[in-house]
């Protein structure tokens, strides 16, 4: 009991001490210097810490252990005098009420901003525990349709992981979706029926497949915050919402300049798509040269080995309107495919105030953007031959079922050879020594024998596009090149399309 009497006793000497070191104001001062007082001051404070530390922690000192007052250096009495009044802060005298009361009105104001939301600038700008919420309902068919549309612009190696996304974005009733890899675009409208506004980046490839799998019910589409759920009948399915903010801004199409039926434009794109190379060394090689002339378009392709060259009418802005483009086959392809059952196609050239080097496409609620290569092209017109040492007709589906059966004994760069002869042609392919096939097809010729070689595949591929029941074979000799034009139903050939086929020397 006298033990602790003292130490209460040295608690209270020490408090009051402090209180007279923390507020000096309440003792008399003297009209000296300050410099004259700091002395004293650090000499109370010192031993008000000294005291101070030795009460708190009287276990750490061995029992009959006298402290020495030794004077610390400046710096160390510096770092004290902070502690001390840091622990008198936290640790308030019971008897005032005003620190219990405090707490409390600082969390009204704390309540109040929560409800009115953050403050413009912060840095929690939408939280989490309140996510956006928006319901919407779309037809299937017209969603798995545009989203099949917009997937084909979809980069196999993106540069960056956003470029794997279709971003959607719905305002009210309508719902736009849009793919982007930095060389072309692909947009698509559809209407829904909703009356909110969201911005989502779903991954394109498994959003793809969803919708072509999902049922054929009407889809409802709920957006909570990241998190998407697509239902459809019994189906429900859940993606995460990538960073929207992260998507590139998609290029700003050029005004369109013509139209042009939408099944022969397909048409035509496909019979010369064909002989553009799929090497990207050289930007010509893999590009469909598009040349307008008035009311005439003529598309252009070659790989060196052979070269197609395909007329077909549009409708241009004016009657003199010229203009001379490079589309990359590999973009121009599968869309022109697309749009074959839209009546017609929208063309839009880069002209004065355009985005240099792009031009778009377009059909009802479809859009695509691409860049353009470099425009120049081989002077063709020099390449196809005028003369024919003969020319032959025959069926294009017969002579292709005979050129695929013969090229299974063949290799992929093994010549197929054909000899026409007394009214036959003679196809084969292989050696004696080895695997060998041949087949004979009857053939309207009244020449002498004739015989050339074509690497089978580019021959097939010829077949294939002809676009005609029957085909001509226009030859000139065994090292030069050989024309391939389709044949209509009266007979006479079609001079708006014309293959050209390289052929191989034998030796």
């Amino acid at each position: 009991m006298p033990a602790t009497t003292e130490a209460k006793a040295r608690k209270t000497g020490t408090r009051r001490r402090n209180k007279a070191d923390v507020q000096p104001q309440a003792e008399p001062q003297s009209t000296a210097p300050a410099e004259t007082e700091v002395p004293e001051a650090k000499a109370r404070k010192t031993g008000t810490r000294r005291r101070n530390k030795a009460d708190v922690e009287p276990q750490a000192e061995p029992a009959g252990t006298e402290v020495t007052e030794t004077a610390p250096k400046a710096e160390a009495a510096e770092t004290d005098m902070i502690e001390p009044a840091a622990e008198a802060e936290a640790k308030p005298e019971p008897q005032a009420a005003e620190p219990v009361a405090e707490p409390e009105a600082a969390a009204e104001p704390e309540a109040e901003a929560e409800t009115a939301g953050p403050e413009p600038g912060t840095l929690v700008e939408v939280k989490a525990e309140r996510p956006a919420e928006v319901s919407f309902r779309v037809d299937r068919a017209d969603f798995a349709q545009a989203v099949a549309w917009v997937a084909k612009s979809l980069p196999v190696r993106p540069s960056v992981p956003v470029l794997t996304g279709i971003r959607i974005d719905v305002i009210r009733d309508r719902m736009e979706l849009c793919a982007y890899d930095y060389e072309s675009s692909a947009k698509a409208a559809l209407p829904v029926d909703g009356d909110g506004e969201v911005s989502l980046l779903l991954p394109g490839k498994i959003l793809s497949e969803i919708t072509n799998a999902l049922p054929h019910r009407m889809v409802d589409i709920d957006v909570k915050g990241t998190k998407v759920v697509m239902t459809s009948g019994d189906a429900v399915f859940t993606l995460m919402s990538m960073p929207v903010e992260d998507y590139p801004t998609l290029p700003k199409a050029p005004q369109a300049v013509g139209t042009v039926d939408a099944a022969e434009f397909a048409k035509a794109v496909a019979q010369v798509a064909v002989a553009a190379s799929k090497d990207d060394t050289l930007a010509m090689l893999g590009g469909v040269h598009v040349t307008a002339d008035g009311g005439k378009l003529t598309l252009a392709t070659t790989d060196r080995y052979r070269l197609t060259v395909r007329e077909l009418a549009w409708t241009p802005p004016t009657p003199d309107f010229t203009a001379e483009i490079m589309i990359p086959a590999r973009t121009l392809s599968p869309t022109a495919k697309a749009f074959t059952g839209d009546g017609m196609v929208e063309l839009a050239f880069p002209g004065e105030g355009d985005e240099a080097g792009l031009a778009g496409l377009a059909a009802g609620d479809r859009h695509t953007t691409t860049r353009l290569l470099d425009p120049q092209f081989i002077d063709y017109q020099n390449l196809l031959p005028t003369e024919f040492c003969n020319e032959v007709d025959v069926s294009v589906a017969a002579l292709t079922a005979a050129v695929k059966r013969v090229a299974l004994v063949a290799e992929r760069e093994t010549p197929i050879r054909l000899a026409f002869d007394s009214g036959w042609v003679r196809i084969e392919a292989g050696t004696g020594d080895e695997a060998h096939g041949v087949e004979k097809l009857p053939v309207e010729w009244s020449g002498d024998r004739f015989e050339v070689a074509f690497n089978h595949r580019y021959l097939l591929d010829a077949l294939d596009v002809v676009g005609s029941p029957k085909a001509r074979l226009r030859l000139t000799s065994a090292t030069t090149a050989e024309l391939l034009v389709p044949v209509n139903a009266g007979g006479e050939i079609d001079p708006a399309y014309v293959h050209l086929l390289m052929p191989i020397r034998l030796s």
